[in-house]
């Protein structure tokens, strides 16, 4: 029911109801409708304007809409007559659940869940073999499921750009509540109902794992979930459907069972649960934010418009739907009409001891290969993902504790990996192994991961991930042995015939085999501005892994165990592009942080010496930093002497802790930005100790870092002892005339130009010295705002640029609301 609290607007409450108003009057807005107009709350125009809408979920949206622009007024006698519509509906609700249920209902109801329980009883590790089968009870480990929306950028690659944001989510367990399965479809804020909840989480994240502890439960009897029926479909599956089909067929396709008590089902759909899995995988995943609507089970119409419906809501709307997607395919789903967003963080540190224990299934054991991998920064960050974890174990398992060199980066661990997988599986199918090159003549290993390497290249620069058996590439794999060791199988079945659906184990495997491909044969090196992905970061880690086989010691590495050779001319060929790349990007302040990882992936410093541009700017902005990126960064700096003219971490959420890290690069910058950043005071007592001691530092900035005057004096106090900075860029923060009379005796030397803009400077407050040339507290006119923004120095061009750009976008965004 709708309350409105007497501190808000009727037009406020709309505002933030929004979207739960939309599932509750979707059922009744033609007789809304009505009462509107008759209450000449609505003309008839208005009326017509609605009803031209596709769709009863549509419709409500357009009311809304309309009431936005009609006043309080209309709000006020709106959700008078909206509450009156609920209260009837509740009422009738209660009706509805106080009929029993039929005798043959309930058994079709038990015998679901008994199928389900069977289904899933099964988990199916990666390149598990042939009738292994392990018990999803005995190797479970809990996933960390996160409530809210956490908005993943998808400007790098998504492992990459999650690892930093889990780690913080789990910091700040406070704000971001986790939540147990069980909880998915509890009403997250008061009475609003939760009907569209959607999953999602990185590639090998366990999305489908998740889906399969919900089976599990729900055919084990658990009535946490308060459902009488889940229906469970993947999309793997739904790609195969090539004609056009409704809900009814969808569900019997592998539910037949269900036939006979199906009407009943769908007509009780308040106590139905869709889970849709795999999003991301749906060959027509850009199509579903459909305009043309199935609402009949028994409607046919392509799959995606029946899909796009049941998303929407506009098809069983009482019904709930889970959907499961990587962060890929985010901007594709309509999420207007998602009532909660839950994301998955993978492990924490006790549940990656958890998995290690199912794993080795010895406590002793476990506790050694814990140890090792703890050792190892790179590969303890990384186990977060369950995929990624189980890869480790697989090492660890074959390799004997690491024995010899411990990884140092992402393409050693992957090249180990190759090598223990191959290692195990020749040795375990030695017999068939050795028949199959007596039948066929001697097939060499590193033909098997040609192949395979030619196949995951194709199908990455495609951004495809699934690879179906009638597909030309998946076929020249046929005969192939070892392939069942990379490649996971899924055979889906439909009337008349069968299809085999093939994946790598992880994303991350596929990206690592096409780099083999790529870096061990006579295919040209890719340009990574012209092959796409660049900033969407498809190709991330493609690149890295690139860079990590032409180096001499991996490239030596699958010589020796898997006769995989290289060319030393394409070994030089790289190096000589990224010395002249890493040299360009640095001349011109453009983004360099993935260049930087290629170059940590090679293990050669001197590379670094070899770069020499005529410029140091090191720009990483705009990017949630790991530590393996500060890794990265000093691993370039470092072997360098003298000044770096430019260092950019704006809006990179950089912390205390890491600012003290590279505390040694920051007395040799002239330019710093650290603008977007919550600093702390920890964070700014660091600033100011490089301030105290720099005799480089010319240029700061710190703009939009929550900074008040306590932290402004510290910076201030600073600045007076070497005298060397030129600029102080510190627009957007929570500094008061107070705050700023610390900088008087510093203006209008050192300090030639202070940006306090949009901070609080009121006019009521005294400003003795607000008024400078060197301080500007606010603009008074569009010939001020050209002259500034022309008036950065050469030296800081880039970056001031940048921050001027966004001071101006906030700018015009306040303009526009007043």
């Amino acid at each position: 029911m709708v309350e409105t609290d007497a501190c808000n607007s009727c037009l406020t409450t709309i505002r933030v109801l929004r979207v739960s108003l939309v599932d509750e009057l979707e059922g009744k807005i033609d007789s809304l409708l009505e009462v509107l107009v008759s209450r000449e709350v609505f003309t008839r125009d208005d009326r017509e304007e609605v009803l031209c809408q596709p769709g009863p979920r549509s419709r409500v949206r357009t009311v809304l809409d309309i009431l936005g622009c009609k006043g309080e007024e209309a709000a006020k006698v709106f959700l008078a007559i909206s509450s009156h519509h609920q209260e009837e509906a509740q009422r009738h609700s209660k009706e509805l659940n106080t009929r029993p249920q039929s005798i043959e209902y309930n058994k079709v109801k038990q015998k679901h869940k008994d199928v389900l329980r069977r289904r899933s009883e099964s988990m199916l590790f990666y390149n598990t073999r042939h009738g292994e089968k392990n018990l999803f009870s005995e190797h479970y480990v809990n996933l960390l499921l996160v409530d809210g929306h956490q908005g993943l950028d998808i400007k790098r690659h998504e492992l990459l750009t999650f690892g930093q944001k889990r780690l913080s989510m789990q910091q700040k367990s406070a704000v971001n509540k986790k939540i147990a399965p069980a909880e998915l479809f509890s009403s997250a804020y008061g009475n609003r109902p939760v009907k569209k909840v959607l999953v999602t989480g990185v590639a090998g994240i366990g999305k489908t794992t998740l889906v399969q502890k919900m089976l599990f439960d729900f055919g084990g009897r658990k009535d946490h979930l308060a459902f009488d029926f889940i229906i469970h479909m993947t999309f793997r599956d739904l790609n195969l459907v090539d004609k056009p089909t409704n809900f009814r067929e969808l569900v019997l396709r592998k539910n037949r069972h269900l036939a006979k008590e199906l009407d009943n089902i769908l007509a009780n759909d308040e106590m139905l649960l869709i889970i849709l899995d795999g999003f991301d995988e749906f060959r027509h995943y850009r199509g579903c934010n459909v305009d043309v609507f199935v609402t009949e089970p028994d409607e046919d119409a392509e799959v995606v418009e029946v899909l796009g419906s049941l998303m929407q809501g506009e098809l069983l709307p009482n019904a709930s739907v889970m959907l499961t997607s990587r962060p890929t395919a985010f901007n594709h789903i309509p999420v207007g009409c998602v009532d909660r967003f839950v994301l998955i963080a993978g492990f924490s540190l006790a549940e990656v001891q958890d998995f290690f224990l199912h794993y080795f299934q010895d406590d002793a054991v476990a506790d050694r290969m814990f140890a090792v991998v703890s050792a190892n920064e790179l590969m303890l960050t990384l186990c977060y993902i369950p995929a990624f974890c189980y890869i480790v174990c697989c090492i660890l398992k074959e390799s004997k504790d690491l024995c010899g060199e411990s990884p140092k980066t992402m393409t050693d661990i992957y090249v180990q990996y190759l090598v223990a997988l191959i290692r195990s599986h020749t040795q375990s199918r030695a017999e068939t192994f050795l028949q199959e090159q007596s039948a066929k003549g001697i097939e060499q290993l590193s033909d098997i991961v040609i192949k395979l390497g030619r196949l995951a290249f194709q199908k990455l620069m495609e951004h495809q991930t699934l690879f179906y058996s009638s597909d030309s590439d998946v076929a020249a794999l046929e005969g192939c042995s070892l392939v069942s060791t990379f490649l996971d199988k899924t055979v889906t079945q439909e009337p008349g015939y069968t299809e085999e659906v093939y994946s790598f184990a992880h994303l991350t495997v596929q990206e690592f085999f096409a780099a083999v491909y790529c870096a061990l044969t006579d295919h040209p090196l890719p340009d990574a501005s012209t092959e796409g992905g660049t900033n969407s970061g498809h190709l991330d880690l493609f690149n890295r892994f690139l860079s990590g086989i032409l180096s001499e010691r991996n490239a030596n590495l699958l010589s020796r165990h898997l006769g995989l050779s290289y060319h030393k001319e394409k070994v030089d060929t790289y190096r000589q592009r990224i010395i002249g790349e890493l040299a360009v990007l640095c001349d011109n302040g453009a983004h360099i942080l993935n260049h930087l990882h290629c170059l940590f992936e090679q293990q050669d410093p001197s590379l670094a010496l070899a770069v020499q541009p005529k410029m140091l700017r090191i720009n990483v902005s705009d990017e949630t930093l790991s530590q393996m990126d500060y890794n990265a960064i000093k691993y370039f700096l470092n072997p360098i002497e003298g000044k770096i003219s430019e260092l950019d971490l704006t809006g990179t959420g950089v912390s205390c802790e890491a600012l003290r890290d590279i505390q040694p690069l920051l007395l040799r910058c002239e330019s710093l930005w650290l603008g977007e950043n919550n600093l702390d005071m920890d964070s700014v007592q660091v600033i100011a100790d490089v301030l105290q001691v720099s005799d480089t530092m010319t240029h700061l900035g710190i703009g939009w870092s929550n900074l008040g005057d306590d932290e402004l004096l510290v910076l201030s106090s600073a600045i007076r002892v070497k005298k060397k900075l030129v600029e102080l860029w510190m627009e957007g923060n929570r500094v008061s005339c107070r705050g700023l009379l610390s900088l008087s005796d510093l203006t209008p030397n050192p300090l030639e130009k202070v940006v306090a803009i949009w901070n609080d400077l009121t006019d009521t407050e005294p400003e003795p010295r607000c008024s400078q040339e060197s301080i500007t507290v606010n603009f008074t006119d569009d010939d001020m705002w050209e002259s500034w923004g022309s008036g950065s120095s050469n030296g800081v061009r880039s970056a001031a640029t940048r921050s001027w750009r966004r001071c101006c976008i906030r700018c015009a965004k306040s303009r526009s609301t007043t």
